[in-house]
């Protein structure tokens, strides 16, 4: 057993940690902390071991090291922690983010503090073609450099959501019933030659789940499922504190959930999937028929507030629908949170009381007491200020691995030392008795 206390502390699983090295398990904790403090600055140290599950020497150790690695600030008094640990922020450079939709592109630029200097979204066709999406996304990171007062140079990673699955294995998308615009291609190749910069890729709605969990309805939580809807329906899940994600990358692919097995047929081959139910084209076309054909989820919600009761049962089906599926999520995974976004919500009560009311009655009861369903706090930009974290935790990432190892584990070493010449002491001892 290696004493705790030099940052080498024995974790809760040690599957978790491939090779079993001192310093591979030391880097993990680092990586930990690093995260923790990323997540919410402004920590004690007694802060992050609590969050960490590590001792408060360990911490005390590796906060030592974050900050002779230049990634961590603040002032530091003893063991006790009662200074206020923040990342540290260079003081030059930006990161863009880059949330590819069903039919939407935004961007946002952001300092090395995450903070979103300038961004904007733009409609476009459903399912528009990958160049056609990059070219915009190109042009608007352009414009958006120039009003925020930031040099191309300063660039220095570039975040990107799909709405797709991706796998994790080859970083190709996967996971689709039909092809879609980014079939066959390879996406982290395309966008670093559109760009022109280091890109990291991750399905949109594990970035909107990201989004919230670093400041959003998220923080301060360990278990959260984000839970999007706009043209199609998707969820991102958080289980202690991380992105699940799953082997194939299809984790939180909830739109081919079956919410009516006597339903229509979806694209996939199922009958009553959840797109259908409430998947902005199939919740709107029929309504369409008496409302016009540009009828769209805001006019809904407007009809519903000024009592047409016709919509107003649309948004009621539309929340049941979707109760349906986040009571087996609360089911299966028993989450803290569940945070809604999308236009639909913009219904409030209207929907979110028949999605609460149908939790509760077909959620096991413990976990339907335990949750918080709630609506996003980041205003349509979840997924972009997830696009800017995971370049951010990038950027992060290639620091740590790229900082010199520490020369030896004093601990481990000690505790070698002492079991040899423990052991050397029973020998010669052996040997005198005998």
């Amino acid at each position: 057993m290696i004493p705790a206390g030099d940052g080498d502390e024995t974790p809760a699983s040690p599957s978790r940690w491939p090779g079993g090295t001192l310093h591979a398990l030391r880097e993990e904790n680092i990586r930990r902390v690093l995260e923790v403090i990323s997540t919410e600055g402004g920590l004690s140290q007694a802060e992050v071991a609590r969050r960490t599950g590590l001792s408060r020497a360990t911490v005390s150790n590796l906060v030592a090291e974050l900050r002779r690695r230049g990634l961590v600030r603040g002032d530091v008094a003893g063991l006790g922690g009662r200074g206020s640990l923040e990342i540290a922020i260079a003081t030059s450079g930006a990161v863009v983010g880059v949330d590819f939709g069903h039919s939407h592109v935004r961007v946002g630029v952001a300092d090395l503090g995450g903070q979103v200097l300038a961004d904007e979204e733009h409609r476009l066709p459903l399912d528009f073609g990958a160049r056609e999406g990059c070219a915009e996304a190109k042009a608007m990171m352009i414009r958006l450099l120039e009003r925020a007062g930031v040099p191309a140079a300063d660039v220095r990673q570039v975040g990107v959501g799909l709405p797709y699955p991706i796998d994790k294995i080859s970083g190709r998308l996967g996971g689709q019933p039909n092809p879609h615009p980014w079939t066959e291609l390879d996406p982290s190749a395309v966008l670093e030659g559109v760009f022109g910069l280091p890109v990291v890729i991750d399905n949109d709605c594990n970035l909107g789940a990201l989004g919230e969990l670093r400041q959003g309805a998220g923080r301060g939580f360990t278990d959260v499922i984000y839970f999007h809807v706009d043209e199609r329906a998707g969820a991102g899940v958080v289980l202690d504190g991380r992105l699940h994600r799953g082997v194939a990358g299809t984790a939180g692919e909830i739109g081919h959930m079956t919410v009516d097995p006597h339903g229509q047929t979806c694209t996939c081959g199922n009958r009553g999937c959840l797109d259908l139910a409430v998947g902005a084209t199939n919740f709107l076309d029929p309504l369409r028929g008496g409302y016009g054909l540009q009828l769209d989820i805001a006019d809904v919600v407007r009809l519903a507030e000024h009592g047409d009761m016709r919509c107003h049962r649309a948004l009621t089906e539309a929340g049941c629908a979707m109760g349906m599926v986040i009571a087996d999520l609360c089911n299966l995974l028993s989450p803290q949170r569940v945070i809604v976004a999308g236009p639909i919500f913009g219904a409030r009560e209207m929907i979110l009381r028949p999605l609460r009311e149908t939790v509760m009655h077909r959620a096991v009861p413990a976990a339907a007491r335990a949750v918080e369903i709630v609506r996003s706090q980041l205003d349509g930009s979840a997924e972009m200020v997830g696009a800017i974290w995971l370049a951010l935790d990038a950027i992060r990432q290639r620091a740590t691995r790229s900082a010199p190892a520490p020369a030896a584990p004093h601990v481990g070493v000690r505790h070698i030392e002492a079991s040899m010449s423990l052991r050397a002491g029973r020998t010669r001892t052996t040997a005198a008795l005998s």
